[in-house]
């Protein structure tokens, strides 16, 4: 027992005693046990910084995704059905070791049945030469609007015959293609829920995106179903290298194969991408995906929704970018607009007046960034809209006004391919040098421009991939067919404190600009 400091018992001791005691005659007395509790130290629980969640974006969107699968008709194996032929280096199989008879046995009875089943699926459809339906693709989409109306790629559509949509409860349902677009690779399908409503989404308004903000993707990755994934938008205005109508968001969440055609929400639920192509060196995900923005993705759809196509307005000229070269070639202060290469005849932009060598700077007053910013808001408008085209031509702003046509259905989606461009002519006999710019050039046989007939491979037309075999059609804008011609507006451009010429030159793959310096010439 404790004691104080005088020897005696504290009170603090006497009383833990009796008490111990106390409830010893407790349990004696009463036979009940008595549980004596023992103090432990707390789990671990740490008190984190709140961080967003994106289940309430996700709880709210993904009804409205979908999954596309898209089937093809694909030819039996055999078409006659006369059964399953063996060859085996030439042997048959009767020489067969006993051992590997029941295997290959078993395997062309299951490649027989296989092709009885496509001759009765072939005659079922009553089309000879087709096959039955089989997947060739997946990719995703949503639900644009309560009745039905699905947006996906183009791309994952293209080569179907059939659709089915695979809701997030896995319903299944038949889908018909309304249209599409190769030139933004959207389409747009219709799923027929009689009278079912459908969980929809609306689209952002993409310009108040800004980089850095949060973005989820919602999809079907690799044919796994329902995914989600979110990043933020690493970028804007992307060219991938895919038309004129590039403007891509670039977002850093993990988007793969089945992902096409899904889309990209904000955390307000609301879509600004459609997920359309990856950057990877290994076929999956490595944090560069490319989407479609809304402010692209919502004109088109409503189009494809009214009338199963796309119109788009047309000027009928070729252009090209105007780099800093060219602008100081032609007195710009920057290195903006769009420059004709050509119009092509019959075209509104050749009835307006447009001609070679005008660059265009801004529409309906508008500043036109590069070419292809002049065809994305060119190929917004409608036909038969007039608009007013602010234009450099010979130093000076002009202005051309020009009602546009209907870009023709065949019309190639690259902005320069207005033109059939002729083969360059082939170079006489006597040949002249321009040798400060590193081209030995000749008449044409025709006498219209010059041909290109050898080039210094260290030179500055070399290094803008000025070719043998090509053409010079003009300089400065005006038409030359001799050196003493090139030399005459070299002259001149020097005198008016130019530093570059503008060479127009063609090939067989077109039209185009070369900006050369011209210091050394005299």
């Amino acid at each position: 027992m404790l004691k104080n400091f005088r020897g005696r018992p504290s009170l603090k001791t006497v009383l833990q005693a009796s008490t111990v005691a106390g409830l010893a005659a407790a349990v004696l007395a009463t036979g009940i046990p008595v549980e004596i509790s023992r103090s432990y130290a707390e789990a671990v629980n740490v008190q984190s910084p709140s961080v967003p969640s994106f289940a309430n974006v996700v709880d709210a969107v993904s009804p409205a995704v979908v999954s596309v699968r898209v089937e093809s008709r694909v030819k039996p194996a055999s078409d006659d059905g006369d059964g399953f032929s063996f060859d085996f280096n030439g042997r048959g199989f009767d020489d067969l070791p006993d051992a590997l008879k029941p295997f290959f046995r078993q395997f062309g009875e299951q490649q027989n049945r296989q092709n009885q089943e496509g001759q009765n699926q072939q005659r079922r459809f009553g089309h000879q030469g087709e096959g039955r339906l089989r997947p060739v693709a997946q990719g995703s989409g949503f639900f644009i609007s309560e009745d039905g109306y699905v947006v996906t790629n183009n791309h994952v559509v293209s080569d179907g015959s059939a659709f089915v949509a695979v809701l997030n409860d896995g319903t299944e349902l038949d889908a018909k293609l309304i249209g599409k677009d190769p030139r933004t690779d959207l389409a747009v399908l219709k799923i027929d829920g009689k009278g079912r409503k459908f969980t929809y989404v609306n689209w952002a308004d993409d310009n108040k995106v800004r980089v850095g903000d949060w973005v989820v993707a919602v999809g079907n990755p690799f044919g796994l179903g329902g995914t989600v994934t979110a990043g933020i938008v690493s970028a804007r205005g992307r060219d991938i290298g895919s038309g004129p109508y590039d403007d891509y968001l670039q977002v850093d969440a993990a988007v793969n194969r089945g992902n096409s055609g899904g889309p990209t929400f904000n955390l307000n639920g609301q879509v600004v991408g459609i997920n359309t192509a990856i950057f990877s060196p290994s076929g999956g995900s490595v944090g560069i995906a490319f989407a479609i923005p809304a402010s692209t993705a919502k004109d088109v759809v409503a189009d494809l929704m009214k009338d199963g196509t796309v119109s788009r307005g047309y000027l009928g000229v070729q252009i090209q970018p105007v780099t800093k070269d060219i602008a100081d070639s032609l007195g710009l202060s920057e290195a903006n607009g769009a420059l004709v290469v050509s119009a092509q005849e019959g075209t509104p932009g050749q009835k307006a007046g447009m001609k070679t060598g005008d660059v265009v700077t801004a529409v309906n007053g508008e500043p036109v960034k590069d070419a292809r910013d002049l065809s994305r808001r060119i190929g917004a408008m409608t036909p038969g809209s007039k608009v007013e085209l602010s234009v450099w031509r010979s130093g000076k702003a002009q202005s051309v006004t020009v009602e546009l046509g209907t870009l023709p259905a065949d019309q190639q989606a690259s902005a320069g391919d207005d033109n059939s461009p002729q083969e360059p002519a082939q170079p006489p006999a006597s040949e002249k040098a321009l040798a400060d710019l590193g081209l030995t050039v000749g008449p044409s046989d025709d006498g219209k421009g010059l041909a290109i007939t050898g080039i210094d491979p260290n030179s500055d037309a070399a290094d803008k991939g000025i070719k043998e075999g090509e053409t010079i059609t003009s300089v400065n804008n005006q038409d030359v067919s001799s050196a003493d011609d090139v030399v005459r507006v070299i002259n001149q451009a020097k005198k008016d404190g130019r530093t570059r010429a503008l060479f127009q030159i063609q090939s067989k793959d077109g039209s185009r600009f070369v900006a050369l310096p011209i210091n050394g010439q005299g």
